[in-house]
């Protein structure tokens, strides 16, 4: 795992033959922004800040686990993207973790807060209650 300039994590797509970064994926994470930047002939950089991920999935095929590799899934409230997915990276479980930490700490230090409906989904039950 590399660290350059200002990013915690710099990670790069690899193949998951023998696990090599003979790709053209950057993945470039700091305390408040991931970036995606993706291309050769045709560039394309995605950026994410951190207080917008609301939950992170690590999966790994069989394959990828022979060659230490992983696949994180981010589920944003970002409007370009719902779900960025940082393919085929080393260090995949430590940048989970890493991204877990620091989008909710981004949320705390924005003010940012998620609420989930852990009702039961029927609103017919509120015509059950006595409005006395």
């Amino acid at each position: 795992m590399q660290q350059t300039d200002n990013y915690d994590h710099v990670e790069r797509k690899r193949w998951v033959f023998f696990g090599l970064p003979w790709t053209f994926t950057v993945y470039r994470m700091k305390d408040d922004m991931l970036n995606v930047k993706r291309g050769f002939f045709k560039l394309e950089q995605n950026d994410c800040y951190m207080y917008k991920i609301v939950d992170v999935k690590l999966t790994q095929t069989f394959m990828e686990r022979i060659v230490g590799l992983g696949s994180i899934t981010c589920y944003t409230g970002d409007t370009t993207d719902k779900e960025l997915v940082l393919q085929h990276i080393k260090h995949s479980e430590e940048i989970k973790d890493y991204l877990l930490k620091t989008s909710e700490e981004a949320r705390i230090k924005r003010r940012t807060v998620n609420m989930l409906d852990i009702g039961s989904g029927d609103v017919s039950d509120i015509s059950d209650m006595d409005m006395n």
